[in-house]
């Protein structure tokens, strides 16, 4: 059986699109798993006996059925919106899809109005003869039915498994493996956990991570993604064009991911229901943290280093001038950070820290600021009162001073240390 179109007044056979699905909680995957191979077997025999020669199949493999977001199933409905589609055929209802509503809507308003055939073999549903049309809303019932209780069931498994002790991340993180003889333990993957060792340091060092992504594309580090294709291991991130563009947002995952330091962190997220698969992010206090896991990567030290610095982390201004206080100063009324302003129009004595909250008269705070000369002066003569701290604050003047790249910050921060030896009577 065949249906064709018109064009150029040649007559054209339509394309019937053979449909194959297998969820994300089935078992026994491989490349391509058994239960897509029967799938795909049924569906074929059924194509031959029945006449449909043009056939073209579509494969989501892992992917939900209560949603239809699915790459493939979005391909064949942009060709069935352009009329490419005669005839489409699953072999049951439910790897077309677990959500009633959906269903309804493509199987008996969209596709009657593209004058596309829809087939189930298991139900025998032909909407062409109107075949088994009447029990499919109850079919499409009882499939989101099914998805509700395995979702129900699948949070049960995950809060036995967490009570346990045991880990309910499915995704492994750069930087680690799993093991071949132990799938469940993970594994420290050596070149890649080099690299997480190294965007760590280079923040403990004082890079941001626009900073940190720039060095890494510049020598030529592969990005997680690029790096998972090299060597063959799935991951459904978006390979980029450049292999070696690493994204600012992937060097902070990195940095906040306290599983490098040996642990399991466990109810970090979780989805809004088995029907919308946004994610919601828990509160730290909702987290479980399970310790020594795996073989660390970094230390607990350097994790938690790293998360204080990155709560005080300094926005650079254009000139490329910093205060000593950036990332430091707080708003007195709304308790927002203040930012350091500079400008190259700006001499020293006007730069100054303004509330972030202020946003030139718009934000939720009004224009707070203090003169940076100022607030150096007040720090000056309150740590010139307690001797100890005095001379830790020269040490750390002299850290910084050493570790500053623009002339105008040495100079700032020289100066600073000049002004408190004074303060100190030296």
């Amino acid at each position: 059986m065949t249906t064709a179109n018109k064009t150029n007044g040649q007559t054209e056979e339509k394309i019937t699109a053979l449909y194959c699905r297998l969820s994300v909680d089935d078992d026994n995957k491989d490349e391509e798993s058994n239960s897509i191979t029967n799938q795909k077997q049924i569906l074929s025999d059924y194509a031959k006996k029945n006449g449909y020669s043009n056939t073209m199949f579509f494969v989501d493999d892992g992917i939900s059925g209560t949603t239809f977001q699915r790459p493939s199933f979005q391909r064949m409905e942009q060709m069935a919106e352009n009329s490419e589609n005669g005839t489409i055929i699953v072999k049951d209802l439910s790897r077309f899809g677990r959500e009633q509503v959906e269903m309804g809507r493509l199987t008996q308003v969209v596709y009657p109005s593209l004058g596309i055939r829809f087939i189930a073999i298991q139900e025998r549903v032909d909407t062409l003869t109107g075949e088994g049309v009447e029990m499919m809303p109850f079919h499409n019932i009882f499939n989101e039915w099914y998805a509700a209780q395995t979702s129900k069931k699948i949070r049960a498994v995950w809060q036995s498994k967490a009570e346990h002790g045991e880990r309910i991340a499915s995704i492994v993180p750069y930087g680690y493996k799993r093991s071949e003889e132990t799938p469940k333990q993970w594994v420290i993957d050596e070149p890649a956990a080099e690299t997480v060792r190294k965007i760590f340091a280079l923040c403990l060092a004082g890079k941001g991570p626009m900073q940190i992504a720039r060095q890494l594309e510049e020598e030529q580090i592969l990005s997680p993604a690029a790096y998972f294709e090299s060597i063959g291991r799935k991951h459904a991130q978006k390979v980029p064009k450049n292999p070696y563009g690493w994204e600012q947002a992937t060097v902070g995952y990195i940095l906040e991911n306290r599983q490098y330091t040996g642990c399991a962190v466990n109810f970090k997220s979780t989805t809004v229901s088995y029907k919308v698969h946004k994610r919601i992010q828990h509160s730290e206090k909702d987290y479980q943290i399970i310790p020594d896991m795996q073989e660390a990567i970094i230390s607990e030290e350097q994790w938690l280093r790293v998360q204080e610095l990155r709560k005080h982390k300094r926005r650079p201004t254009k000139t490329g001038r910093t205060s000593l206080f950036s990332g430091l100063v707080y708003c007195y009324d709304c308790k927002a950070k203040m930012h350091f302003a500079a400008a190259k129009s700006m001499t020293r004595k006007q730069e100054h820290f303004r509330c972030s909250q202020y946003k030139s008269g718009r934000g939720e705070c009004t224009m707070h600021y203090i003169r940076d000369i100022v607030l150096e002066r007040l720090v000056l003569e309150a740590v010139a009162a307690y001797p100890i701290l005095s001379a830790a604050m020269s040490l750390y003047s002299c850290i910084c001073w050493q570790r500053k790249t623009t002339q105008c910050g040495r100079k700032n921060t020289g100066s600073f240390s000049r002004r408190l030896r004074m303060a100190q009577g030296g």
